[in-house]
């Protein structure tokens, strides 16, 4: 899906990373939640709270969940889940542009 409607959107941007990495919350009309973002190149550790979707709709990165060993390449139009209450890192090998849904 290109394109959400009847949402509300956070205007202001979340910064990570000393401006690297940003995003900004999307809410639907059910409250389901999900962000959108832009990550520059660079190695990042991200916790979650909830499990997430991470879609990348373009740019390349590798990922590795927290307790593995295993980095597994993404590129645009791929994407990978995150358990809930844990940690992935990321090595953003090209400026991506992302879409995170949190799963209920």
């Amino acid at each position: 899906m290109s394109e959400f409607k009847n949402v509300t959107l956070t205007r202001e941007a979340k910064i990570y990373f000393n401006g690297k990495v940003t995003s900004r919350t999307i809410v639907f009309a059910d409250d389901t939640v999900k962000t959108l973002g832009i990550m520059m190149t660079g190695d990042y550790t991200f916790e979650t709270e909830k499990p997430e979707m991470m879609e990348i709709l373009s740019g390349q990165l590798t990922y590795c969940l927290k307790e593995s060993d295993n980095w597994i390449d993404v590129k645009g139009g791929e994407s990978f889940n995150v358990p809930g209450d844990s940690s992935f890192d990321l090595k953003v090998t090209e400026l991506t542009d992302y879409c995170c849904s949190y799963i209920d």
